[in-house]
């Protein structure tokens, strides 16, 4: 995820980290050298009565599209926000979690399920990023559960539960009544949901043949259009091609980003500093040393 200051307005002209640009440029460069080719044929009087395109057909297809990729669009940044809204809210979760732990639960209880919650953050990490996670699991969980746990079809799924059998254990040893039981089961309720909106996400991308629309229609609409601008834009026609092309295939490349927000593209969500601050928030609610949050490297923090 891209992370800095709004620059001037020529440093953000030609700001180059984060933008879709270096993903598209050989496409619009391949434009742009196509419309030069239709610009030198038509100069050179080959398409006379061959070919006569008005921009009346662009202009209506162009608002269609432009209709197509900003629905798009929409659809897919809803995907990114919702999110970005269930990782912050296991925030919340997470400091709830302990907050309420140190109401109800003895500190040795209390540390076991903050260990074994801030893990299953780490491994919802990597099963939405197919990484492998081990090395940033707590230190203090046992090695036969991290590796009875990474052994599962749902890492992150198994070792909730395994909270969950801390409270269990602690309401059968007595040390809790069933309202405690009821707080604590609460919190651990909540970030199962936020797993199961996150594998809903990564799991369901949006329909194929929705995609494959917009992709054609932009590609299509692209290679055409320099036959309408040739006969009034002449030899600037390449470069309004490639304006467009800019235009189109980026909005087409960023809804490909932006449809699976988990990943480590430049606009992705930053899994790796969520995870962080939970280790300090369960740092410090344990007393013990927090780390540092993660700060972005050349504006990208991930």
């Amino acid at each position: 995820m891209i992370v800095r200051d709004r620059p001037g307005a020529l440093r953000l002209m030609l700001a180059w980290k984060g933008s879709v640009l270096p993903h598209i440029f050989p496409h619009i460069l391949l434009a742009g050298l196509f419309a030069t080719a239709v610009t030198w044929v038509s100069r050179h009087h080959y398409l006379d009565g061959i070919v006569e395109y008005t921009l009346l057909p662009f202009t209506l297809m162009g608002i269609a599209l432009s209709i197509l990729l900003s629905v798009r669009n929409t659809a897919t940044y809803n995907r990114w926000w919702e999110a970005r809204q269930q990782w912050g809210g296991m925030v919340f979760e997470m400091r709830s979690l302990a907050r309420t732990g140190g109401i109800y639960l003895s500190p040795e209880r209390r540390r076991e399920l903050m260990m074994r919650a801030l893990a299953h953050a780490h491994l919802l990490r990597g099963q939405l990023r197919e990484e492998n996670v081990r090395v940033d699991l707590p230190a203090s969980l046992a090695a036969a559960l991290v590796d009875q746990a990474l052994a599962t079809r749902n890492p992150a799924a198994f070792m909730l539960q395994q909270a969950g059998d801390v409270v269990a254990e602690a309401r059968r040893a007595g040390e809790i009544d069933s309202v405690g039981a009821a707080a604590l089961d609460r919190h651990l309720h909540g970030m199962a949901g936020i797993q199961a909106a996150s594998e809903r996400i990564a799991q369901t991308p949006l329909p194929f043949a929705y995609t494959l629309l917009a992709h054609r229609t932009a590609y299509v609409y692209c290679y055409l259009l320099p036959f309408g601008l040739v006969p009034g834009a002449g030899w600037f026609t390449p470069v309004f091609t490639a304006i467009v092309a800019y235009t189109f295939f980026g909005l087409d490349r960023l809804s490909e980003q932006l449809e699976f927000p988990f990943g480590r593209h430049t606009n992705d969500l930053p899994l790796d500093a969520i995870c962080r601050v939970h280790e300090i928030s369960v740092a410090e609610a344990l007393g013990d040393p927090a780390p540092e949050p993660l700060q972005p490297v050349a504006f990208e923090l991930q």
